[in-house]
């Protein structure tokens, strides 16, 4: 569709969903995160939560277009969700420090997928994956050293 070899297109797009599916539910932790935060970190959490389940919801939207630019479909189901991530679930969680690990552990897992999916994309001379990947993993390896920072 775009001057992408098909066989590539198919592995990328595939890397693409899962990569999706996590973001998705990365998401629905930062939102469940930011209603429920109590304690003495919760204005500032409140509020920095807000900020990242924003980014998130754009992140989503970018990489569901990039499926849909490599002439696939993006996955679209809570189901589909759910069997492909690999970020845990976070419930009932309201206390500061056991959110920010949720947010770093569900970062870490979207560099290593990101990091994936950027070798991939390097070696197909995709730049348009290539490009929004470099530019997910360079955010949120900040993020997550500020993230460390705060729990130090």
């Amino acid at each position: 569709m775009v001057g992408i070899e098909n066989d590539y297109s198919v592995n990328v797009v595939e890397k693409l969903n899962v990569l999706l599916a996590n973001y998705q539910i990365h998401y629905q932790n930062l939102r469940g995160l930011h209603w429920n935060i109590k304690g003495k970190n919760f204005f500032e959490l409140h509020v920095k939560f807000e900020e990242y389940y924003a980014d998130a919801q754009m992140k989503i939207d970018t990489i569901a277009e990039r499926i849909l630019t490599l002439g696939a479909v993006p996955l679209h189901t809570f189901n589909d969700y759910v069997a492909l991530s690999k970020i845990s679930i976070g419930k009932d969680i309201n206390k500061d420090v056991t959110s920010v690990k949720l947010v770093v552990s569900g970062l870490e897992v979207l560099l290593v997928l990101e990091r994936e999916i950027l070798q991939i994309s390097s070696e197909a001379s995709d730049e348009g994956t290539n490009a929004m990947m470099s530019d997910f993993i360079a955010e949120q390896e900040k993020t997550v050293w500020m993230l460390h920072s705060w729990l130090a």
